[in-house]
Order: structure tokens, then C-alpha cells, then sequence
């Protein structure tokens, strides 16, 4: 049984015109640890990436692929990296689902241009950091 509903895949599809290159779609899966979890997520990133040519995706095993999951940062299954040209930094843990389901599609369009869409005051603001910045939202179903 599909995730997306007809109406959520054509809203999805039009966004996705804004699409401007390829993206790429890392998920981090381990059926021991999160299985369910894990399943929903999986299946959620291939329908998401079904919906647009310009997606792939790619699993990986922490377990098993534990270089690149160490490359890429993760520690925690489920997981997604959304990689454009290169790795931005996009990192879901658990499932983009609910309101975090927006989220996972903006952070698709925005790996496929590299850039974001920030206004010139956050850009100047942005300019003057001297640091690396790591910044982590935390969503909660309410």
C-alpha cells in the first residue's frame, strides 16, 4: 500500500519543477535495529524519488557500509542524506513524515540548485561568521 496519496504525488510533482539538477537520496537502513521504521522510510524515499527522474537513490547498511556511514555523519537509523552537485550538510533522522514531509521536498530542490533560498539580509548575516555552524532542528509530533 502506497504512502503518497494520488493528490500528495501530484502536489509533490509540481514542485518538483523547480527541480534544477540531479539529486541523490543517501537512506541509511538497518532492519535490526529499526525495522519498521526503517521499511516506512525506505519506501517513502523510493516513492518520492519515483516521482521525478532526476532523483536516485541509494541504500546503504551502517552495518555493513560503515566507511561511508562514517563519511557522511550518521549515527542513527533511519536516516537520509539529500545530496545534489555535492554534500550540502542535509541530514533527516527518522522519517520525513507530517510536517516534516515539506521539509524532506524543499531540501530536494534546494541540494538541486545549491542554493538556497535566503534573503540578502541572511546572506550578510550568514557572511560574517568566522565558524563552522551545526545547526539541528528537532520536530515532535504534537
Amino acid at each position: 500500500m502506497p504512502i503518497l496519496a494520488e493528490r500528495d504525488q501530484d502536489a509533490v510533482r509540481k514542485e518538483f519543477q523547480r527541480i534544477e539538477g540531479p539529486v541523490k537520496l543517501v537512506v541509511f537502513s538497518q532492519e535490526l535495529v529499526a525495522g519498521d521504521l526503517c521499511r516506512q522510510n525506505e519506501q517513502l524515499v523510493r516513492e518520492v524519488a519515483a516521482l521525478d527522474d532526476r532523483i536516485t537513490v541509494e541504500l546503504l547498511n551502517p552495518a555493513i557500509d560503515r566507511e561511508r556511514t562514517e563519511a557522511y555523519g550518521v549515527d542513527q537509523v533511519p536516516a537520509i542524506v539529500v545530496e545534489g552537485a555535492r554534500d550540502y550538510g542535509l541530514r533527516f533522522f527518522g522519517i520525513p513524515s507530517g510536517y516534516e514531509f515539506s521539509n524532506l521536498i524543499d531540501a530536494i530542490i534546494v541540494a538541486s540548485s545549491g542554493e538556497p533560498a535566503l534573503s540578502e539580509a541572511t546572506r550578510t548575516a550568514l557572511a560574517g561568521l568566522t565558524d563552522d555552524v551545526h545547526i539541528k532542528v528537532f520536530s515532535t509530533p504534537t
